[in-house]
């Protein structure tokens, strides 16, 4: 018999268990088309018509077809593309920039790299009858943004102008809030097992820039009650807890909270519940509950594995220094 033809090994990426996010991403690149050539696109007298605006076109039709160009890239339905081809005199180039945007379980950075490229082979196309010596360089991805990785910022960097123009957003900030976070776990009390939520709790209150105070606590009703009504009494605006929201007889976070709580802030936990859902069906099994304690201080109880804490402050994180500010009497947004 034959020996099995080994398989490729090619897949593309399994994103059916990420939620949709927010996403946008920046590409650039140049055309250097010389002084005869520059002079021609600048001036519009190329043979083949105007190839400024004819690039802008190409650009559009090359990011709503990144899929077919690139065999493990998704499919996405674009929710915005703009292309922008801009003169730069000093070097006899045309930059040219793609904007790609939408709402997606996965990122359109390819996208913008495949409207960049295809205004660019299109101003390549145009000019060449009057000057052969083109060249394209520095195509990258400016930036991209949203999904769980945030901001991120090519390490060439980007000009005040550009800044200024694409308004990157960077992740939400909790710089000078002070935030307890909390692990409710008998066992990790008993040292059965090291406190993993917590830890990565605080690491990502800490990438926020919070001040982070970690306590450990055994599961129950009072143990969280008592320290709720600590937190409250020292003006900690934000209490952030792991654990106890389960189904066992000793998951009583949402019972400890609510005995201390003076308002219920419900959207939170739905939210979590939901968007979680994407992950797995069994978010909707979880009893994350959230409310505020006091006069400031706003409690969020979150399922007690790490893998749960990641996708809660993936999931919250973002509203939280708003909920905060309209804590504080701020108007809203």
């Amino acid at each position: 018999m034959d020996a099995p033809i080994p398989a490729s090994g090619f897949h593309m990426a399994d994103v059916r268990r990420k939620r949709p996010a927010e996403r946008r991403a920046v590409a650039v690149g140049e055309l250097h088309a010389g002084p005869v050539g520059y002079a021609a696109l600048a001036g519009k007298t190329l043979p083949k018509g105007d190839a400024l605006a004819m690039a802008e076109v190409a650009g559009l039709q090359g990011a709503k077809n990144a899929a077919q160009l690139m065999p493990l890239c998704h499919p996405l339905s674009l929710e915005y593309v703009d292309v922008r081809c801009v003169p730069v005199p000093e070097r006899h180039a045309i930059r040219v920039y793609c904007e790609t945007a939408l709402t997606a379980k996965t990122g359109v950075e390819m996208e913008a790299l495949a409207g960049a490229s295809a205004a660019l082979l299109t101003l390549y196309d145009l000019t060449k009858p009057v000057e052969p010596a083109l060249g394209i360089e520095a195509v990258r991805l400016l930036f991209k943004e949203g999904g769980k990785k945030g901001l991120w910022i090519h390490p060439a960097g980007m000009s005040e102008d550009e800044r200024r123009y694409y308004r990157p957003k960077s992740g939400p900030r909790l710089d000078g809030e002070t935030v307890a976070a909390i692990t409710l776990s008998d066992r990790a009390v008993a040292g059965v097992y090291e406190d993993q939520s917590g830890a990565l709790l605080e690491d990502a209150l800490r990438s926020m820039g919070a001040d982070v105070r970690r306590r450990l606590l055994a599961d129950g009703i009072e143990p969280l009650a008592a320290a709720l009504r600590e937190e409250a009494a020292l003006g900690t605006p934000l209490v952030l807890c792991t654990g106890g929201t389960g189904f066992g007889p000793r998951d009583l976070a949402p019972e400890a909270m609510a005995s201390v709580a003076t308002r219920d802030v419900p959207g939170l936990a739905e939210l979590f519940r939901s968007a979680s859902s994407a992950h797995t069906p069994l978010a909707w099994l979880s009893r994350s509950a959230c409310a505020l304690v006091g006069d400031g201080t706003l409690v969020i109880c979150l399922p007690g594995s790490p893998k749960a804490v990641a996708q809660g402050m993936d999931i919250l994180g973002p509203l939280l220094p708003h909920a905060l500010a309209m804590m504080r009497g701020a108007p809203h947004a």
